[in-house]
């Protein structure tokens, strides 16, 4: 490769180093110098818009190796970047070039930390309208091209989360510039909340914010949702801050989300039809439901989520293939632990049983114990004789059943499935009417 060919590769702030560049410094993808490297379960590091983009494509394998991608995970590595960020800084220099490149400036400005710093005073001005500076420090957080240390130096700055919380909180309308500039602050606290170049640490900063008042908090993230004019991706957004509340922020967060009705409700319409055709948004599906699977972990929730919804959004999201398998049967799992979940799965055994057990093996072990765990319960403890039918009409739900306990399935599932085995006909065509249930061999397949 050419000298001048190579330079028209390089990162304008790295014009002029190309002939020091270290390849590792490089993105396999781009042949820049990565600003952002992230790593797959391959071992490989790229830039990390340059993968997102290769994923967000349709691609299931690591670029580099061509090896299937069992995790799409995305995993900063820091000390790579610190070692780039080390070799700029030393390089610089000796460039000839290096005064005539200055780095690309962020989405805030030139000086990244102290524009988003100015940003974040003047949503804490009184009196001032904090929706414009929010957004644009949304767009800041949300930015692939802006250094991570950045954004993890904003998240840490001394007071940042409390002041974007606090307009969250002071959404006392549903309508008017309350409401705008609550849902800009959603977006901002999202980005930190859900990122994963943000440090847990941060995260849990901003959960200590959202908790710090957690009914209020409750209360704006559902009147955010249920704002007409909200986008769809500003009430995933608002769902996820939710979760982080759950998850993170303690007892009295965990219970205020739990408590509130209203929330609720919103996460169970975040989970249905996007738009007038019936169409579901797998963003907001994962969202709405990773959430909902937190909820359900209180108790007293349960019956709530179930009157709202829950259990039929669940199952069309099963029937649907709209995605999110393990979380959709975590929620239902969730809810045959409550009479009323019981009732609404058994009343809609015809549609609900054969979607569990469809999607049984497509949501990983968790997934699959989760399904096992509702067809137990409606099926063998219970013996509904509507979800005794279903199951027993299910194409292929023994061959699922067995696969599952050969796989590394906990002992109460592998139970579980050895109980459920006898009501699930065999098929001609299973290549299955030989098995013997003493035997932990399947043959033949």
């Amino acid at each position: 490769m050419g000298r001048h060919e190579m330079s028209g590769r390089l990162s304008a702030e790295y014009q002029g180093l190309e002939v020091k560049v270290p390849n590792l410094f490089r993105c396999p993808i781009s042949l820049d110098v990565m600003r952002s490297p992230v790593s797959l379960c391959t071992g490989v590091t790229y830039e990390r818009a340059s993968i997102q983009r290769w994923l967000d494509s349709g691609n299931t394998t690591c670029p580099a190796t061509m090896l299937p991608l069992p995790s799409t995970d995305l995993v900063p590595n820091l000390t790579l970047r610190r070692l780039i960020a080390l070799w700029a800084s030393t390089a610089a220099p000796a460039s000839p070039s290096s005064s005539s490149s200055p780095p690309a400036p962020s989405a805030v400005g030139p000086t990244p930390a102290a524009a988003a710093a100015e940003l974040l005073r003047r949503v804490a001005a009184p009196g001032a309208d904090p929706c414009p500076p929010l957004r644009k420090l949304a767009a800041f957080l949300s930015d692939d091209d802006v250094d991570e240390f950045d954004k993890n130096a904003f998240a840490r700055a001394p007071g940042a989360a409390d002041t974007v919380a606090s307009v969250l909180r002071r959404a006392a309308k549903e309508d008017g510039e309350g409401i705008e500039a609550a849902e800009a602050a959603v977006r901002v606290l999202a980005a930190i909340a859900a990122s994963d170049c943000i440090e847990e640490d941060n995260k849990r900063r901003v959960a200590a914010a959202l908790a710090a008042d957690a009914p209020s908090t409750a209360a704006s993230l559902a009147r955010v949702m249920r704002r007409s004019s909200t986008t769809l991706e500003a009430r995933a957004d608002a769902a996820r801050l939710a979760e982080s509340m759950l998850l993170r922020g303690g007892a009295a967060a965990r219970a205020a989300v739990a408590e509130s009705e209203p929330l609720l409700a919103e996460l169970v319409r975040l989970v249905g039809p996007a738009d007038e055709k019936g169409a579901l948004d797998r963003s907001a599906v994962a969202a709405g439901l990773s959430c909902l699977a937190a909820v359900a972990a209180t108790r007293r929730a349960r019956a709530e989520m179930v009157r709202l919804g829950a259990v039929s959004a669940a199952v069309r999201v099963l029937r649907d293939d709209a995605g999110c398998p393990a979380q959709a049967l975590r929620v239902l799992e969730a809810a045959v632990g409550c009479a009323e979940g019981r009732a609404a799965i058994c009343e809609a055994a015809e549609a609900a049983v054969p979607a569990v057990v469809s999607r049984m093996m497509k949501g990983g072990t968790g997934g699959a114990e989760a399904a096992v765990s509702v067809l137990w319960a409606v099926c063998h403890r219970y013996r509904d004789r509507r979800a005794v039918a279903a199951a027993a009409s299910c194409e292929g739900g023994l061959a699922r059943l067995l696969l599952l306990m050969q796989s590394g399935c906990s002992p109460a599932a592998r139970q579980m499935a050895s109980e459920l085995l006898k009501i699930f006909r065999v098929s001609g065509k299973s290549c299955l009417a030989g098995y013997d249930s003493k035997t932990s061999h399947i043959m033949p397949f």
